[in-house]
């Protein structure tokens, strides 16, 4: 496993990190306590120390409390908060009290007195960017959080926070074809030196290969509202994962190690989070952090993904 610096801190962290939405069960279908706590212990031994979850993924932090109270020392944990659920909907709050009830609720479900990161999940357009950053800070300075990051903010909302707070991390989307963020965020990041922890790098499963081109998804599945997993956009995204299939064959590894592989190296990518609820998916992704892509295969990646062009990625209302 590659390991990176996370931001300006001493922290070092997997390049591949665990994403645990999955195993809330909030949106996943068929997860269990037994396998989330086997898919979390697996992430450990196979190097990835870096674990992410949320206030509002519920049950998972307090799984990621059960896997590692005894070695608490090893992990590096980021929660987040900001955002809550209720039924099937979800709420921004940036308010001040807000963010410091669910920091605190997220401390005692996680059973540690500190997190090494927390991120404000999401920006709430009713309170300022700066407000709420200026409580990150305190919370720093109370040890509660020992860096502060953000989450699905735009360029001139990181700007805001990090004058009043210094960001270490930030978290958006991003895979082969999700790439905004490199035309102005990931090179405001480099110049700041701030970390880019990337969620969806397999696009929700579809750059795994796992999803058949005649897969019908349940209608409880959240990926049903995406363009990504419909219509004529769902064809070319199959034909595009059959060429990267072919590519991973011809090195002898799977489409999900390709494809984590090429996203950590990737210029200003620190690490890729990877949601899993099977040790066996955790493993796979862990394998793309240990190996380094060439110059040819990166090249033969990169024409595929021209080839494909640009995806409608636009959620459906």
């Amino acid at each position: 496993m590659h390991y990176r610096r996370l931001g300006k801190t001493p922290f070092s962290v997997s390049s591949v990190a665990m994403g645990c939405w999955p195993i809330s069960g909030i949106t996943s279908l068929d997860v269990n306590r037994e396998d989330s706590l086997a898919t979390l212990q697996k992430a450990l031994d196979c190097g990835i120390n870096f674990f992410d979850t949320a206030w509002s993924y519920g049950i998972s932090e307090e799984l990621i409390r059960e896997a590692f109270t005894a070695r608490r020392d090893e992990v590096v944990i980021a929660t987040k908060g900001g955002l809550y659920r209720e039924g099937n909907q979800q709420f921004t709050d940036g308010r001040p009290e807000v963010i410091r009830r669910h920091c605190e609720g997220s401390l005692t479900r996680l059973g540690t007195d500190r997190v090494e990161l927390y991120y404000l999940h999401a920006p709430d357009p009713n309170v300022p960017v700066s407000e709420t950053a200026g409580v990150f800070r305190e919370l720093i300075e109370q040890g509660k959080i020992l860096s502060a990051g953000a989450s699905n903010l735009s360029l001139t909302q990181l700007q805001e926070f990090h004058r009043v707070c210094p960001l270490t991390a930030i978290q958006p989307p991003y895979n082969m074809l999700l790439r905004d963020i490199e035309a102005d965020i990931v090179p405001w990041c480099r110049a700041n030196d701030v970390a880019v922890c990337c969620y969806w790098p397999l696009m929700k499963g579809l750059l795994s290969g796992q999803l058949k081109r005649d897969h019908v998804f349940d209608n409880a599945d959240g990926r049903k509202k995406y363009p990504m997993f419909q219509g004529v956009e769902w064809q070319k995204n199959q034909d595009f994962v059959e060429e990267l299939r072919s590519i991973a064959e011809d090195l002898g590894t799977d489409l999900t190690t390709l494809v984590i592989a090429w996203t950590i190296e990737q210029p200003g990518i620190t690490t890729a989070l990877c949601g899993a609820k099977r040790a066996w998916q955790i493993a796979e992704s862990a394998n793309g952090g240990s190996i380094t892509l060439t110059a040819d295969t990166l090249a033969a990646i990169n024409a595929a993904i021209s080839k494909r062009g640009t995806p409608v990625t636009r959620a459906a209302v």
